[in-house]
């Protein structure tokens, strides 16, 4: 992921918890904590005097519930977005939550592995929104939300297969420098053609970006690299 990283609130009444999300948070690159709030209160302070990508929020808190503070949040015009990281499995809770704009909910007891899923996808759904200021279709529009529900298969065009577009991502990552569709062509044993299309797609999505290598004559060659690089 290039640029600044994405700003994270931690909102957690319980220390422990607290400092094991702040920790989480700080594992995955791409990510950091500005603020660690234990109440709702004191989120909501935070919110209002600081710049904030993500709030990772309690529903239990000791003061107002999690839905109270999305609540005050979007009336006070806060923009952040919210993942619900919540003991609360009330189906009902759920769907208020998702009334509230809330883009994922995250169960506790959970590992690890568990919030580093949830945050690359939501990093990857905001690369998605942030390489195009317009849809252009509407199949934009769903690969972006496939991606954050967590739905790769369902966010592929017609004609690409999974399997191979992990094949091209996969090799794209292992590369020191750039490379072009022939270079990633050679390596994966797939046609010029279709690594061509399925880097574009990557392209498409925020997860890989592209330059140009001008020679002396003829046209310039389309370089692939990946977005964290």
């Amino acid at each position: 992921m290039t640029g600044r990283p994405i700003r994270v609130l931690v909102v957690e009444d319980e220390k422990l918890l607290a400092d094991a999300h702040r920790e989480y948070v700080e594992r995955i690159p791409g990510f950091t904590t500005v603020a660690v709030a234990r109440s709702g209160q004191d989120a909501l302070r935070e919110l209002s005097r600081r710049a904030i990508d993500l709030v990772l929020l309690d529903f239990y808190l000791p003061d107002m519930s999690g839905l109270d503070v999305c609540r005050a949040m979007r009336s006070a015009g806060v923009a952040a977005d919210v993942i619900a990281v919540t003991s609360a499995r009330e189906m009902e809770t759920v769907r208020a939550a998702i009334s509230q704009g809330v883009v994922q909910y995250l169960l506790k007891p959970f590992s690890f592995a568990a919030m580093r899923d949830k945050l690359q996808s939501y990093a990857k759904y905001r690369a998605a929104l942030d390489h195009d200021t317009t849809a252009q279709d509407q199949a934009v529009v769903d690969r972006a939300l496939a991606v954050l529900r967590g739905s790769p298969e369902t966010a592929l065009p017609k004609g690409l297969s999974q399997a191979t577009l992990s094949l091209l991502a996969e090799a794209l990552e292992a590369r020191t420098e750039p490379a072009s569709a022939s270079d990633l062509a050679a390596v994966t044993g797939v046609s010029r053609v279709t690594a061509r299309r399925y880097l574009e797609h990557l392209v498409a999505n925020g997860a890989a970006e592209q330059s140009l290598r001008y020679a002396k004559a003829g046209r310039p060659e389309i370089l692939y690299f990946p977005r964290s690089r």
